[in-house]
Parts: C-alpha cells; sequence; structure tokens
C-alpha cells in the first residue's frame, strides 16, 4: 500500500540515485536505430555560481523539453558544463588567499596563482551541478565539459587563431570600459548602471586672448534672443570635473546660433594651459546644459568618436588605478609650458586618486573665478558589478573581433527564418543590437583564462600561434627572411637558444565570452570531427534569459555561422530557435536583489515544498514574455496538486485499481470509461502541442485541470458506486481503465514533477512486480481514442452539478441542505440523461428528487445547462430577506473599498512616490474587488429572481 504521505524529502534523493545508477540521461540510451536527435546546450552556470531562481527557471523549462523528447523516443543530448568566469572566479580564489593570509596573486606568480585556482575548481568550483541535480535536471552528466578543459581549450586556440589569419582579430587602440579596482577592461555586461546623487559643475573656459562673442541673456514669449552680452569664456557643465585635464577640444552644434562666429576659435585649458579648438558636430545638442560640450576623447565613448571625426588629440590622466598622471606623462606635457603656479598644482595633483583631484579641482576653479555654478544632479553611474566601483573609459590596445563582419550572417538567418526567436518580439532587440554591433573587446588583464596565443619579437612584431613552437619557428622566418637591425640579433641568439629570449607571450586572457561563444559546437568535441558532432549539431533550442541576447546568443550565432559549414560551404545555425523566458521578480512584481531583501531561494523552497512543486510552479506561470510573479504560497498550492494525485493513487489503489495488462481502452463499455479515456487523449493532444510550441504554461494548465477537476474530483467520484456495486464486470473495467489513465497520466506529468511521478510509476507496478523500464524511458502518450457522445454526456452531468453547487454556494445554502430539482424545456436527450445519472445528481447535488416541469416553479434560482433551464426552489431553504439584505451589504462595502482603492490609484503623486510593491498590491487588491462584486450582483439576481 502507498504510504498516505508524500515526503519529497526522502524520496527526491532515492529517484535521483536511481536515474544515478542506471545512468537513465546518457545521451542515445536504450533509443531505436536511426532514432531523430534532440540537443539542447545547457547555459553553462560560473564555476563559483549556485542556484538562483533565474537558474531553475532556466533549467526546469529545458529539462521539460528533454524529458518530452526522450519519452517520444528521440536520441536526447543535453550537454551540461560550467564558464569559468574569468574574473568571478579570480577574485574568489584571492579572496580565499587573503582570507588564509597567504602570499597573494603577484606575490605567488601566474603559474602558482593558476594552481591555486584549479586546486579551488577541483575542490569547491561547479557546487551547483549538485543543486541542478536536486532540481531534477537529466543532463547527460557523463559528458561534462568545463571551458577550461582541454579540448575547449584546443577550440578556442583554433578559432584565435584562424581569426586572426583571416583579419577578423586584431589589435587597436581604443576606449574600453576599465575596472580601477580589478585593473581589467571589462564587458558592456560586467557594467552595471547605478543611480547616483552628484553635481553637474558648470566651469567656464577662457577663449583665446582676442576672442570674444555675444551671448544671449533674455528672450521673449517665442524663445528669440532680446539681449546680449558679450563674453570672452565658454561654460561647460561636466559631472566629472577631474577629467578636464584631459580635454582637447570643444564641441557645439552646427545649428546653435549662439556660438557659429566662435567655431574654429580656441580656448586655453585652465589649471593645464593647452589651447584647445571649438569645433561644430551634430553630438551636442543645443537644448541640453550649455549647448558646448569639453571633449576628453581619452575617457569617454562619444567624445572618442567625436575626437576621431575632428582629429582631437587623445590624452589619457589616469593611470590603470584611476589616480591622476601629470609628471611621467608625456601626452599630457606635449605643448606645454607652466608656469610656477601650474607646476605647484601639478605637483599636488599627480599620483591623487581621482575623486580626491575632483574636489581640488574644483575648489581651484572656485577660487580662480572660473566656476560658474554647481546644480545638484541625479545621474546613473556605471559601476564595474564584480569589482563595485564605478569604471571608468580608458584608452588602452586590446584584442578586438570585427563583429561586424561576423554579425551579417547571423543578421541574415533570423531575417530568413533560419533562426526564430519565442518571443518573436525579441528579434526586434536581436536585430538592433546586430546591426549596430561594435568591435568585440575580447583581452582581459587577469590571469584565470585563456591565455591569448600571441609573442612578441624583440620589435614588437606579433605571431599569433598555437604553441610558442610554432610561434618562434614563425618568428625565425620572419626575422630571417628580413634586412634588418633585428636578423643578427635573432640569428645569434639562437646559437645559444633559451626559451623566452626570442619572444614573450601576451599576459592577457581572453574574455569569458568567447570561449562560451564556441560552446554549441566545442562541446561536442570539435575542431576535431567527432560523431558527437555529426550528430547532435545542430542542436534544436537555445533556452536563455534575455539579459544575455546580446552577449552569448549573438556570439554563438556570429561564431558558429562562421566555423561550422555543411558539405556545401553554407553556414549552419547553433540552433533553430531560441526561447527567451522571462525574469523572475517577487511577489509584488519586483525584481529580486539582495539589497531589497526580497530574494527568493531555491534550494530553501526545494527543501520545504519539494523539487517537483517549485518545477510545476515555474511551469505553469512561465507565460511567454510575461515575467513570472513567485509567491511562496504558489508553491505550497501546486505542493498540494501533487498530494491530490498521491492521494488518489492512495485512493485507487484501496479499490482494487491495478494494472491489467489485457485492457484494451477501445473495448470499454462504461460511458464513464469511455469519457475519462477521451478526455485523456484530448489532453495529452494539448500538452504536446503546448510544449512543442513552447507554452509550458499552457501544457501545465491543461494537466492541471485534467488531472485535479476531471480524473480526481469526477472521475473517481462518479466510480465510487461502482467500486462499491456488485457489478464485477463493470467494477473489473473501471479498476483496469482507472489503472491505465493514472499510468498516462504519470507519463504526461513526468517532465514536470519528475520525481514523484518515478515514485508513483515504480510502486503501481505491482506488489512484487517491477517495471521494464524507468517512467523517464517510458513512451510518451499518444492515444488517438475518441467517444465524442460520451464526453458530451458526462461532461453534460458535470456542467449540471457545477451549475447547481455554484448557485448554492452563492446563495448560502447550507452545505447539509437538500432541494428539489426542476428542469424545464428538456428534450428527449436530457431526458434519457437524467434517467440515467439520477443517482449521481440526487447524491453530487443535494437534490432531493428530480422532476420534469413545463414552465419554471415560483421562487426558484434558475441555471441554464444546455436547452434545458435547472431550477432550484430554495424559499424554503434560506430566509431570502436575509440573504438579500446580506448580499446588498456586502456589495456595498466592496464598493467603498473599490472607490478608496481606484481614488489612490488616479493620484498620481501615490503612483509616483509609494513604493512599486505596494502600488502592485493596490491594484491586485482593485482587480479582486471587481470580481468579487460582479459574483455578488449574480448572486443577488438569483436572489431576487426567487423571491
Amino acid at each position: 500500500m502507498l504510504e498516505k504521505n508524500y515526503d519529497s524529502a526522502a524520496v527526491e534523493p532515492r529517484i535521483a540515485k536511481a536515474w544515478e545508477d542506471a545512468d537513465a540521461f546518457r545521451a542515445g540510451e536504450g533509443v531505436k536505430p536511426g532514432a531523430e536527435t534532440f540537443s539542447i546546450v545547457i547555459p553553462p552556470p560560473n564555476v563559483t555560481g549556485s542556484l538562483h531562481m533565474g537558474h531553475a527557471l532556466n533549467n526546469t523549462l529545458q529539462d521539460i523539453m528533454v524529458r518530452f523528447e526522450r519519452m517520444r523516443g528521440k536520441d536526447v543530448l543535453w550537454q551540461p558544463g560550467m564558464d569559468h568566469a574569468g574574473i568571478a572566479t579570480q577574485m574568489v580564489v584571492e579572496r580565499k588567499l587573503a582570507a588564509e593570509k597567504l602570499p597573494g596573486r603577484r606575490e605567488m606568480g601566474r603559474e602558482a596563482f593558476i594552481e591555486k585556482v584549479w586546486e579551488w575548481k577541483a575542490e569547491s568550483g561547479g557546487q551547483i551541478f549538485n543543486q541542478l541535480k536536486r532540481l531534477g535536471a537529466s543532463c547527460d552528466w557523463s559528458r561534462e565539459r568545463f571551458t577550461m578543459d582541454e579540448g575547449l581549450s584546443e577550440a578556442v586556440l583554433e578559432v584565435f587563431v584562424s581569426l586572426y589569419k583571416e583579419g577578423l582579430i586584431y589589435k587597436d587602440m581604443r576606449l574600453v570600459n576599465w575596472d580601477p579596482k580589478l585593473l581589467t577592461a571589462i564587458s558592456d555586461l560586467e557594467v552595471e548602471q547605478v543611480e547616483t546623487n552628484g553635481n553637474l559643475w558648470h566651469l567656464r573656459y577662457p577663449l583665446e586672448p582676442g576672442v570674444t562673442y555675444q551671448h544671449p541673456v533674455a528672450f521673449d514669449a517665442d524663445g528669440t534672443p532680446t539681449e546680449f552680452e558679450t563674453r570672452d569664456y565658454l561654460v561647460v557643465a561636466t559631472t566629472r570635473p577631474e577629467t578636464m585635464l584631459g580635454d582637447t577640444g570643444i564641441a557645439v552644434s552646427p545649428e546653435d546660433e549662439r556660438y557659429t562666429s566662435i567655431v574654429g576659435k580656441h580656448v586655453i585649458l585652465p589649471i593645464v594651459g593647452r589651447r584647445i579648438p571649438i569645433v561644430a558636430d551634430e553630438y551636442p545638442d543645443p537644448t541640453a546644459g550649455t549647448g558646448a560640450v569639453k571633449m576628453t576623447p581619452a575617457h569617454d565613448f562619444n567624445d572618442f568618436d567625436v575626437g576621431k571625426r575632428h582629429g582631437l588629440r587623445q590624452v589619457n590622466v589616469l593611470t590603470i588605478d584611476a589616480k591622476i598622471t601629470i609628471k611621467e606623462n608625456e601626452d599630457f606635457l606635449e605643448g606645454l609650458e607652466p608656469n610656477d603656479m601650474q607646476r605647484g598644482l601639478w605637483d599636488q595633483l599627480d599620483g591623487m586618486d581621482r575623486f580626491e583631484a575632483r574636489k581640488l579641482i574644483v575648489t581651484v576653479f572656485e577660487e580662480g573665478g572660473f566656476l560658474d555654478k554647481v546644480e545638484p544632479h541625479k545621474h546613473t553611474v556605471p559601476h564595474g558589478d564584480r569589482g563595485g566601483v564605478p569604471i571608468e573609459p580608458r584608452l588602452t590596445e586590446q584584442w578586438y573581433v570585427d563583429a561586424k563582419t561576423l554579425a551579417k550572417p547571423a543578421i541574415a538567418s533570423v531575417r530568413e527564418g533560419r533562426t526564430k526567436f519565442v518571443p518573436k518580439n525579441w528579434e526586434k532587440t536581436y536585430f538592433e543590437w546586430m546591426e549596430n554591433i561594435q568591435p568585440w573587446t575580447i583581452s582581459r588583464q587577469l590571469w584565470w583564462g585563456h591565455q591569448i596565443p600571441a609573442w612578441y619579437g624583440p620589435d614588437g612584431q606579433v605571431f599569433v600561434e598555437k604553441t610558442e613552437e610554432e610561434a618562434l619557428h614563425a618568428a625565425i622566418q620572419h626575422y630571417i627572411a628580413h634586412e634588418g637591425p633585428w636578423k643578427a640579433w635573432v640569428e645569434e641568439k639562437l646559437e645559444n637558444f633559451a626559451p623566452g629570449e626570442i619572444l614573450t607571450r601576451d599576459e592577457d586572457v581572453l574574455d569569458t565570452w568567447f570561449s562560451s561563444a564556441l560552446w554549441p559546437f566545442s562541446t561536442l568535441g570539435w575542431p576535431e570531427k567527432t560523431p558527437e558532432l555529426e550528430k547532435y549539431y545542430q542542436t534544436d533550442v537555445l533556452v536563455t534569459g534575455f539579459d544575455i541576447i546580446f552577449f552569448w546568443v549573438a556570439r554563438m550565432m556570429m561564431m558558429g555561422m562562421h566555423l561550422m559549414k555543411d558539405e556545401f560551404g553554407n553556414p549552419i545555425e547553433p540552433f533553430h530557435t531560441v526561447y527567451v523566458h522571462a525574469l523572475v521578480r517577487d511577489k509584488n512584481g519586483q525584481k529580486m536583489s539582495k539589497s531589497k531583501g526580497n530574494v527568493i531561494d531555491p534550494l530553501e523552497l526545494i527543501d520545504e515544498y519539494g523539487a517537483d512543486a517549485l518545477r510545476f510552479t515555474l511551469a505553469i506561470m512561465a507565460a511567454q514574455g510575461r515575467d513570472v510573479k513567485l509567491d511562496p504560497a504558489r508553491i505550497a498550492g501546486y505542493r498540494n496538486f501533487g498530494t491530490k494525485l498521491w492521494n488518489a493513487t492512495r485512493f485507487a489503489e484501496m479499490n482494487g485499481v491495478k494494472t491489467d495488462p489485457k485492457f484494451v481502452p477501445e473495448a470499454a463499455s462504461l460511458t464513464i470509461n469511455r469519457w475519462i479515456l477521451t478526455e485523456l487523449a484530448r489532453t495529452a493532444r494539448d500538452v504536446t502541442e503546448a510544449i512543442e510550441t513552447y507554452r509550458f504554461n499552457d501544457a501545465a494548465s491543461t494537466l492541471y485541470r485534467f488531472i485535479w477537476n476531471q480524473f480526481c474530483d469526477w472521475y473517481l467520484e462518479l466510480l465510487k458506486p461502482v467500486f462499491i456495486g456488485e457489478d464485477e464486470a463493470a467494477k473489473a473495467e473501471s479498476q483496469a481503465c482507472a489503472a491505465y489513465v493514472l499510468e498516462e497520466i504519470y507519463k504526461l506529468l513526468h517532465p514536470f514533477m519528475p520525481f514523484m511521478t518515478e515514485e508513483l510509476w515504480a510502486h503501481t507496478a505491482g506488489e512484487g512486480k517491477t517495471r521494464e523500464n524507468l517512467i523517464c524511458h517510458a513512451e510518451w502518450p499518444s492515444p488517438a481514442y475518441a467517444d465524442n457522445a460520451a464526453a458530451d454526456e458526462i461532461n453534460w452531468l458535470i456542467d449540471l452539478v457545477s451549475g447547481i453547487r455554484s448557485v448554492r454556494s452563492e446563495m448560502n445554502v447550507p452545505p447539509s441542505a437538500t432541494a428539489p430539482l426542476v428542469m424545464v424545456g428538456a428534450n428527449a436527450l436530457t431526458k434519457a440523461r437524467l434517467e440515467t445519472h439520477d443517482s449521481a445528481i440526487r447524491r453530487l447535488a443535494r437534490a432531493s428528487e428530480v422532476s420534469l416541469e413545463e414552465t419554471a416553479p415560483k421562487g426558484a434560482a434558475q441555471i441554464v445547462v444546455g436547452e434545458a433551464t435547472a431550477c432550484l426552489p430554495l424559499g424554503s431553504l434560506i430566509d431570502l430577506a436575509a440573504e438579500k439584505a446580506r448580499l446588498e451589504k456586502a456589495i456595498d462595502k466592496a464598493k467603498a473599498e473599490a472607490a478608496r482603492i481606484e481614488s489612490k490609484l488616479s493620484n498620481e503623486k501615490f503612483v509616483a512616490n509609494a513604493k512599486p510593491e505596494v502600488v502592485e498590491a493596490e491594484r491586485e487588491r482593485f482587480t479582486e474587488l471587481e470580481q468579487q462584486l460582479a459574483s455578488l450582483a449574480v448572486a443577488l439576481s438569483r436572489v431576487s429572481e426567487a423571491g
């Protein structure tokens, strides 16, 4: 006998071990020869990571598809793996060294530090895999990959070298996001915008001697200037006064009449003395600030672009750790002849932290009469998400990928429908990014990662090869073949050769996204032509969050289509579909964050409710394009759904339900059985179609309705008289049919709730028996059974009883009270059904008797069922006047509360200033009240009709 209660904490580890012992998820396991393949690559979690709600949603949706296709007989590969996560991992290990009071990475050196990282990875990296297993993820764990393993490292070398030799990887001096704490370039993805209360400083820059212009100071109603003053200075506004040391120009709009006369003139930069030009460019907005914008091409991305258009110098005034550099800065000093006051100020500024320098520069401007005004200014400041400090745009030489060239085939693939986004609206986001894509900075100033395979000769000549030996060979060929100062030097070194004397390796490593861009094919053994690559590439679906469309999806598309070609040389997309899921938010719709204290830990939810309940909740709430508002109370509710199925199985078992291998659905004779078999077939069809079209919420909702409502509430209830009756043939058929339907339910529900269904599948094999296979390898239901007449008859019965129950509830009829049921206008079919189901109607609808009349009796509540009207004379059961008064009072109370909330929500100040979760809660309450009022109005109308 099945245990009385389902214990997820005890069952889930046991089932997980059964899967592991059976190697149940190995690709190709148990499939027929020539089976169609289905493959998904897991978005590789960081080796430092632990399971969060985004992972839980992402991997639940993948697992639903993977288990579904495995049960459909496909050769399924769900490829697991982890990302080495360059910055994050290096930080973890550095913090660990500091905590253990061991030498830091710079003290121990690169080789020893990398050994420490590998040690950490072996000991504690990858805990997320065990957490994914707790969630029930059915990956082929035997094929686990890591972006730094030997095979993937070989793929990275192959790609870097080949793209370099094609001219698609190159070095360039450009601005990058620079983290002055971690001392590395970082990607846009690793930058987060932090709203900050700061200032906008308006600084006066003197025009060169003898130059003035007329600046408007008064305007008429149309905005036309009416008064002017003569100025020998320009006012610029900045949130970062310290960068003014690197200013090399002032930009104004060519349409800005205020400055037309001085375009081409110069200003003299205060503190510095540099003479810088005034240029006309489309970038400045004449209506913003003063319309004149200081140009610091080495410290601002927009200024860099303007500077390139106008040939402005690029003067970097910050060190790698964001300190002012002047004394040894040749670019800064070029062309300057400072006076004693300037020298003294430069001495003070040199080596000063950027924010301290800001204070000093503002003070100097104020004392010198160059500070026009200061305004409080709330603005966003980019911070490094790992270092936690404001990043600096920094001019450095880095390695780049020509993303624009690689993007063209990837754009065409989506435009032409070879790769589809679900929901489709994400294609717009993809196109906007790809069509405006910038060169991709791929070098990082870290130690943990794939070291760039580039070596430099004594004159700085770069040699890019897979190994140092190949690079040295290329270098020797280069220097020996070219007459020049280095030929003899190299020849001399070769006579007494020592490694590292001729070539020096680039110290930088590659951006983590570079290796993960190769993930769909590198994990299958590329660049080797492996059987797995031949079989499982192209993969089928990529499941991902919208936040990495740019950084991962786009890059996989670019790399995959450039490197993977069919026999005719046509690019092969890495996947045919990109399913983009939304965010998991808290119950009030707020984004989860540690600062808000609203982060929900999926592992805690699994501990409390079980993995199945969490998975089913996420699936049923995963409507396309809509964020998931996760309330733990919902998870408790869907745990009850699992309990309902468990109890239904137990009830069935207690009534002799057990598998009958001789049961054939088509041979069922009882209407109730033919009804449930028809509804089962409809459910299987709808669930299959929903999963195939990525409507996971529809699939879960369909299962919920069928299992809870049709099977548990109605089918088993309607079978009770059969189970306790004396018709042995009817009983045997119903027992066999119920067992058959339960088994199909377990299969249909398995992708959503794998642990419980695997447990029930094993248990219902029968005492002392075992199943031929695990349910994860069972055949997916695809019944073609249909008896529409039986389905219509039982669904009519359900509608009738449900309608009566609803009326009784609305009118506050005591549950124990019975009342006559009068049917008016019934046709022959309805009369036959009433006769057939008389006992069920009286039992389930609490009807004392069922009669047929031509007209509705007075004082009866009425409901329409098909062509007939069901009448409930309730005057003798309830005090109609008292019930009417109660309902009117409830309506008045609900209306008053609704009016109060509507008034608050129409108040713009309340909506703007209240916490978002408070506003959302009020909106939800208003919706609840509207629904409540609608129900109360129906109930009042019924009471009025009856009285």
